[in-house]
Parts: structure tokens; C-alpha cells; sequence
């Protein structure tokens, strides 16, 4: 979240050059560049936990991910230690995508299966909606700095202040896992199958992990759109001040914070697709009107009602939709299959989503052509409702 909010900051300070635009665009691509090490690493982490335990997954990738925050955080800027600053923050940006290819799978599955009967939807809408508190605590943290501190000093260090304050949580992370149980779905499997076998399940079950990529690519576009994009697109496409956009993301990420296991709650009574298909609609209808409402007026009071719609779509349908995925998947490879899902639709829409709305309102000079990219995502997301195979709902309810 913080390499997405102060993209402008961290491309200043590592990839410095005569235009401001190539500046961005390079920290939004180092930015999105980390996201193409996710499905490799959904395989081979996913594999890990598929054989060792979603305990034992789950503390690897805090381990990995933490080299990667140290190496942002630390590392001095290009004015000190030239080309190798950014090398060694691209090689941070490509750890943390790998670890990350796991992550969101290790963790949707590990709820999934401590769940209580008839709760799943509302258990694994905490995965997604515990980002939410990354999201609010890394733009209240932006909130304050941009009200005390210069904009030249924030530029020059004051972007490293939240990215250390996440190295400092880290050690009670590794507690928190530490006292994790194993889940009695995974203990209860006799057989633990080997690397090349679970390999062999995800080319078999490849229609299944294509929905999936469908599916997550509406999720990943929008969150990424109204969270980590949110701050650069106010300040450089919309000219509003930077603590106005800060202010916003933080109601975005109260937003998502409360619909979010609301709406995971809804899907355990009434189903998860009435949930999918009402919100990739939506999207579809809305989206791009939305945008040209707040780029024909902008204020704080516009971006402010347009992110919040487009969050409550957001929550509405990654509140069905992650709990689907973990329910369509093959149990022998539930945490591999999801995790490859996840991370393909990010590595090639989500995570590219700042910098693709960067570029296409730079060549079309249209600043609502982000809304089309996100109707582009609720198509994919509609098409994959519709192709799935749901469960029957009472096994929904009483799985």
C-alpha cells in the first residue's frame, strides 16, 4: 500500500529524471513488477503448503516478505549509491510478489477450513478485510506526515516513515503465526501429495484455475484502483492536495473494512452468485459514468462519492468471491489453485492497474479512461459468474 501511495516520492527518489511522468511511470512499473513473480511463487508456496501445513506456509512467506519491506525501507536513494538503488528495490518489489503469490491463498484457505458450519463466507471475508486496516493505518500515517512535514522533506524521507513502521509489527507477526493451529481439514488428509504431483492437478484442473483468474481479475483491478492507485491519481490527474486524497483512501478503506464481512455474511444466506453477478453489473453500468461525474468537477466531496460507490461494489463482490474460489477448488490442491488464480489476474491486470491508468489517460487525455479499465475487469469477472459451477447452496450452508 505504501509503495502505491507515495509511487511519486519513490520514483523521485529512485529512478530520478528531467520528466516527472517517466519518473512515475517507473515506480508504478517497479511497482507492478512485483506482482509477475506471484505465480511463480503461488506454485512452488503453494505447493509447500499443500504438503507441509497452512501453518508452516503461511510463516515462510511473513519470513520472505519481510526481506522485501526491509530492503524498500532501507535502502539509500539513487543520489547515494546510483543504479544500485533501484536494482536493490526491484529485487525487494519481486521478493515480496513472490511471497505474496501464496499469501492471499494461504490465508483465504486457512479460514475456510477453521470456519464454523454455514460461516465460511463471513470467516474468509477477513482475509480481504484485514487489508483494509493496511490500508487505513498507511494513510493515516500519510495523513499526518502530509500535514506536518514540507512536501520536499516528504520526498526526500518522509515515505520511508510507514514502511518502517511496518518493519516494526513484524516480530508480532511471526508471534501471531507462531500460536497458529493447524487445521483439521489438512490434519485429517492421509496423503500428502509431492511437487510434481500437485503439478500435474493444476494442468488437469485448468479450467477451474482459469475461472478463478477471471473471476479475481475484477478484485484485484478495483481494489488496487481505489486503494493504492487513489493518492496518485488525485494529486497528479486531479490536482487535488495530497492530504485530500490521503483522507479519501482512509474512507475507502473504513468502507471496505465494514461491507466487506457484510457482505460475506449475505453470501453464506443467500448464495454467492446472486452477490457476483449483481456487482460485475454494476461495475459494468457504473463505473466509467462515475468517473466522468468526478473528472468534470473535481473536488474532495466527488472523489470522495465515487470511491466509496466503487467500494461498496468492490466489497460486495469480493465478499462472494473469495469464498467461492476456496469452495471451487479441488481440495488436494485448494491452497496451489487458488493462489495461482489469484496471483495471475494480478500479475497481469491488477498490479499493472496504476500504471496502465497512468498511461492510457497520458495517450488519450481522457482522466475517466481508468472507469473503462474497470468495467474491462467486471467483464472478465461476469463472464467466469456465469461459466462456474457453483455449489448447490445448502452445501454452501452446511459445508
Amino acid at each position: 500500500m505504501v509503495f502505491g501511495y507515495y509511487a511519486s516520492s519513490i520514483g523521485a527518489a529512485f529512478f530520478p529524471s528531467g520528466n516527472p511522468f517517466v519518473s512515475l511511470m517507473l515506480s508504478l512499473m517497479t511497482f507492478g513488477a512485483g506482482f509477475l513473480m506471484r505465480p511463480l511463487g503461488a506454485v512452488v508456496l503453494g505447493a509447500y503448503a499443500d504438503q507441509h501445513g497452512r501453518r508452516a506456509g503461511l510463516l515462510l512467506t511473513l519470513s520472505l516478505m519481510s526481506i522485501g519491506i526491509f530492503s524498500i525501507a532501507c535502502t539509500p536513494g539513487y543520489g547515494t549509491i546510483g543504479l544500485l538503488a533501484p536494482l536493490i528495490v526491484l529485487t525487494g518489489r519481486l521478493l515480496q510478489g513472490f511471497s505474496a503469490g501464496m499469501e492471499l491463498g494461504g490465508v483465504s484457505v486457512y479460514l475456510s477450513e477453521i470456519a464454523t458450519p454455514g460461516h465460511k463466507g463471513f470467516y474468509v471475508s477477513w482475509q480481504s478485510g484485514s487489508q483494509q486496516v493496511a490500508v487505513m493505518f498507511a494513510a493515516l500515517v500519510g495523513v499526518v506526515l502530509s500535514s506536518t512535514l514540507p512536501p520536499e522533506r516528504m520526498i526526500i524521507w518522509g515515505w520511508r516513515v510507514p514502511l518502517l513502521i511496518g518493519c516494526l509489527i513484524i516480530p508480532f507477526l511471526f508471534r501471531l503465526r507462531w500460536s497458529l493451529q493447524e487445521t483439521d481439514e489438512f490434519i485429517a488428509r492421509k496423503h500428502r501429495p509431492s511437487r510434481l504431483t500437485i503439478v500435474r492437478s493444476l494442468s488437469a484442473n485448468w479450467r477451474i484455475v482459469l475461472i478463478g483468474t477471471l473471476m479475481v481479475t475484477m478484485t484485484t483491478v478495483s481494489f488496487y484502483m481505489i486503494t493504492a492507485y487513489t493518492p496518485t491519481f488525485g494529486t497528479s490527474v486531479l490536482h487535488l492536495a495530497a492530504v485530500d486524497s490521503l483522507i479519501v483512501t482512509l474512507c475507502v478503506g473504513a468502507s471496505n473494512l465494514f461491507w466487506l464481512p457484510v457482505m460475506g455474511a449475505l453470501s453464506d444466506r443467500i448464495g454467492r452468485p446472486p452477490l457476483l453477478l449483481t456487482c460485475t453489473i454494476l461495475m459494468l453500468l457504473t463505473a466509467y459514468p462515475a468517473m466522468l461525474w468526478l473528472v468534470d468537477a473535481p473536488s474532495f466531496s466527488r472523489l470522495l462519492a465515487a470511491e466509496l460507490w466503487l467500494s461498496f461494489i468492490y466489497s460486495g463482490y469480493n465478499g462472494a468471491m473469495v469464498v467461492f474460489l476456496t469452495e471451487i477448488m479441488p481440495v488436494e490442491v485448494r491452497t496451489s489453485a487458488f493462489a495461482l488464480a489469484y496471483s495471475m489476474a494480478a500479475a497481469v491486470f491488477g498490479g499493472f492497474t496504476p500504471a496502465i491508468s497512468t498511461y492510457l489517460i497520458h495517450i488519450t487525455q481522457n482522466r475517466a479512461i481508468p472507469g473503462l479499465w474497470l468495467s474491462f475487469a467486471a467483464a472478465f469477472g461476469l463472464v467466469a459468474t456465469l461459466w462456474a459451477r457453483p455449489l448447490p447452496r445448502s452445501a454452501q450452508v452446511h459445508e
